[in-house]
């Protein structure tokens, strides 16, 4: 009789630890997906897998999408990347006030390319799935488009569609 309570202790014990070891390896393997999803654009961040994801974030969490499209092979893409995931600032409103998604495919949508298929390019999405068009960078003839010495003005495009959320809707 107590052969069979030890065994079912040590039955019992086995189902917990690997129960808990599953649920760590899920969790890391969350993490790991959302880490190869920035492509380096910062991964401390949580990164949507896709447009569709992304504004289902943005409702759920009323909070605005910034989708940044660029090409891997890109020097000017790969110049802001590493400019963006150095900028304290800007990682810390990415992570606490932005759904955040990043694009190396063009994407079929014309709302999301107001001006042009061209990289890299951060476009704005409200709460209420508007793409922002008024939120732009400093170049006339490609308004979305912003290189590293333009991170000051990237950060204010930020304050401002966060204080959007605030004001306007």
């Amino acid at each position: 009789m107590m052969l069979r309570w030890v065994i079912l202790a040590l039955l019992i014990g086995v189902c917990v630890s690997v129960d808990v070891k599953e649920k760590k390896e899920g969790e890391k393997s969350k993490k790991s997906e959302s880490s190869s999803r920035s492509r380096g654009w910062g991964k401390d961040l949580k990164w949507a897998k896709d447009y569709v994801d992304a504004l289902g974030k943005t409702t759920k969490s009323h909070k605005p999408l910034m989708v940044i499209h660029h090409l891997e092979d890109c020097p000017h893409s790969k110049a802001l990347k590493k400019a963006f995931a150095e900028d304290k600032t800007i990682q810390k409103m990415a992570k606490d006030d932005f759904v955040m998604l990043n694009v190396v495919e063009e994407t079929t949508d014309r709302n999301l390319a107001p001006d042009g298929y061209y990289v890299p390019r951060i476009i704005f999405v409200d709460p209420l799935n508007t793409v922002r068009a008024d939120i732009i960078g400093r170049y006339p003839d490609r308004k979305y488009a912003y290189s590293p010495t333009d991170l000051e003005l990237l950060a204010e495009n930020m304050k401002k569609v966060v204080a959007l959320k605030h004001t306007e809707l």
